[in-house]
């Protein structure tokens, strides 16, 4: 598996990560303090490289945004760092990959997402701007 496109650390994290089972995405997401405040309702996603928006996601678990790539998919996770205004999760969805992903809370309502991994063999590395747009 050709990983050069992401660093050692990434590398050794996201393997880590593909053969580890860790407790589910959502039990995960009590332990994510940064995911805490955020705010319930519809959230509207932008790649920050592409401009392109994704499908706006009503937001009931937080832990929903750590996932974009596999999204839907129940998948054992780690949780890597955990604060008040940031989190690194590592997880991995049997036979579909694996992904390791920064979130940085700037408000309630306003988030940033780094992730990369890989999604039915391909690589990714996306960068995500997700708010807060209104109720569901």
């Amino acid at each position: 598996m050709a990983l050069g496109w992401i660093s050692a650390r990434g590398r050794a994290l996201l393997l880590t990560g593909a053969v580890l089972a860790g407790p589910a995405l959502a039990a995960a997401s009590a332990d994510i303090a940064a995911l805490a405040g955020l705010e319930r309702g519809r959230w509207e996603v932008r790649d920050l490289d592409s401009g392109e928006t994704r499908p706006a996601l009503c937001l009931g678990d937080p832990a929903q945004l750590i996932q974009l790539e596999h999204a839907g998919a129940s998948c054992p996770s780690e949780v890597v760092a955990s604060a008040s205004g940031a989190a690194t999760v590592q997880y991995s969805c049997s036979g579909r990959g694996f992904g390791h992903t920064h979130v940085r809370v700037e408000t309630p309502r306003l988030i940033r997402i780094e992730t990369q991994g890989l999604n039915n063999g391909r690589p990714f590395s996306r960068r995500f701007e997700a708010k807060r747009a209104g109720r569901c």
